[in-house]
């Protein structure tokens, strides 16, 4: 009787270390997938005299989301390179740049969203990337599509002549 307790005792505690040992996961990792991919905008101006692109500078832009009262980007200053999010929901997103002295250009921006999955941890990311571009052209003069592909590595994505 005394060795069947034994028996049973030592059944019992290589059933909980075991437990124990294989119910333990890893903890995900799941920084890459914590950062929403951004459109990196570049300031540029085509250069007279050889017909290039060169770099400029904004003095001050804020960008809102067309439509609500959302502000993407507040009171930028000394402006060369922005980042500006895609929405989820829908295939565009409509942005106001807003200039010194009230003067504001519309930019409208066409994009696939394709979500795809991570793990069961980190859930999904969606992959978004640039179809087209319509923008007014009161201060700018033409958008370049540099790299369709929003990402979050900072690669250009939009060059923006003025």
């Amino acid at each position: 009787m005394r060795k069947l307790f034994h028996f049973f005792l030592a059944g019992v505690v290589a059933y909980a270390l075991a437990s124990l040992l294989f119910s333990c996961s890893e903890e995900a990792d799941c920084s890459m997938t914590d950062n929403r991919g951004m459109i990196v905008c570049n300031v540029s101006q085509i250069n007279p005299e050889n017909n290039t692109a060169m770099k400029d500078t904004l003095d001050s832009l804020t960008v809102t989301a067309a439509g609500t009262d959302s502000i993407v980007a507040n009171r930028l200053a000394q402006v060369t390179v922005f980042s500006l999010p895609l929405r989820y929901a829908v295939d565009s997103t409509e942005l106001v740049f807003h200039y010194v002295k009230k003067v504001t250009d519309t930019v409208v921006i066409r994009h696939t969203n394709k979500p795809y999955f991570i793990s069961m941890d980190c859930g999904y990311q969606m992959q978004q990337s640039i179809t087209s571009i319509r923008y007014t052209r009161h201060n700018i003069d033409s958008i370049y599509i540099a790299n369709p592909e929003a990402n979050i590595n900072g690669t250009k994505n939009l060059e923006i002549f003025y």
